[in-house]
């Protein structure tokens, strides 16, 4: 089942900061995707079944929870920035996927133009959860309006 989170304001987003969710339209029910309105941060949790290998040998077996997570929004220059490239990525535990990375390079500050991307994380059953946050990775301040992200669990699968 996907959860809707979005933000319709706009908010400048400076570098290497998250872009904030004020909204949870179609919130998780199932207790796997933990969000406080107001946040950039949102926790994936891994609910899948560690609880060891049932054949008896003593191995552990490693189950991964899937989740496909898409993001939209319009992006601008913020008033005195630079006409250059600007982008936003997913992160995942704070780390940038550089595969999520958005990239567009309005014609003058305040040129709103839309970006989208979709990953997949997959949240080991050994680390229990996995942080994720679209953040802004230009060389400067950008802002943001109409953002959407959803986030729809896939189920899970074993991996060893």
């Amino acid at each position: 089942m996907p959860a809707e989170y979005s933000a319709n304001a706009v908010q400048t987003v400076e570098v290497n900061a998250p872009v904030i969710f004020t909204e949870s339209p179609v919130p998780c029910n199932r207790g796997l995707i933990f969000h406080r309105d107001e946040s950039g941060i949102f926790r994936l949790a891994n609910n899948a079944n560690s609880n060891g290998c049932s054949c008896g040998c003593g191995c552990r077996r490693l189950f991964e929870t899937l989740y496909s997570v898409t993001f939209h929004a319009n992006i601008a220059i913020a008033d005195d920035g630079t006409v250059e490239p600007i982008q936003l990525t997913v992160a995942i535990d704070g780390e940038p996927d550089v595969s999520s990375t958005m990239i567009v390079t309005p014609a003058a500050v305040g040129d709103y133009q839309n970006v989208g991307a979709e990953i997949f994380v997959a949240v080991p059953s050994l680390c229990g959860c996995e942080s994720i946050s679209v953040r802004n990775t230009s060389s400067q301040a950008i802002d943001v309006q109409n953002a959407n992200l959803t986030i729809s669990y896939l189920g899970v699968r074993r991996v060893f």
